[in-house]
């Protein structure tokens, strides 16, 4: 099978506000170019349709996690490239998402937490801090960050564009992107 034709989950983590959609809509017109399909799987997107009604407990964050880690597999099986951009905070919950999917590529989006707060043009970190919104991610509730991802980018040091290109090329460096592709993903 060329790397083409075979699927794989990339599976941005990591705070509110941290980039992680910002990225994988950016990446999607460069796999596009590269000949590979590709599907986004945004937190927010799946919570609305797929996982409505579940609330922030962390049974709750579980269930989430787990259903988008199902479809995910099921995309990628079918030779999808698939981008997860979701909190994901436990790292249990991650682990289990990548034994499921076995072609699994972490990427934690990294940035400080005062950069996920300056970011934050719906005030939610405020409301966090504040007290008036319970169980926030990284605020009143905890974030447990990869131990080992096979990506970590820093993205208050980092361009979208560049943190696009550090995630290609460590596709193309684990074989589910062509090398003679790359130039046209890059071109793009």
């Amino acid at each position: 099978m060329s790397s083409k034709d075979k699927g794989v989950v990339v599976w941005f983590t990591g705070l509110s506000g941290a980039g992680k959609s910002t990225i994988a809509d950016a990446l999607v017109p460069k796999l596009r170019a590269a000949g590979k399909k590709v599907e986004v799987l945004d937190g927010d997107v799946v919570r609305t349709h797929l996982s409505k009604g579940l609330g922030f407990s962390r049974e709750d964050r579980d269930t989430n996690i787990a259903r988008i880690a199902f479809v995910a597999h099921l995309l990628a099986r079918n030779g999808v490239t698939v981008l997860v951009a979701a909190i994901s905070p436990y790292k249990e919950t991650r682990d289990s998402a990548r034994a499921l999917i076995g072609d699994f590529v972490e990427v934690h989006v990294a940035p400080p937490l005062s950069e996920c707060v300056a970011r934050d043009t719906k005030g939610l970190y405020k409301k966090a801090i504040a007290g008036e919104i319970a169980q926030f991610t990284g605020i009143s509730d905890p974030y447990e960050p990869p131990d080992a991802p096979e990506l970590a980018l820093d993205t208050s040091v980092l361009t979208v564009d560049e943190a696009v290109e550090r995630v290609r090329v460590a596709l193309v460096a684990k074989g589910y992107l062509d090398v003679a592709r790359r130039d046209a993903a890059h071109a793009s």
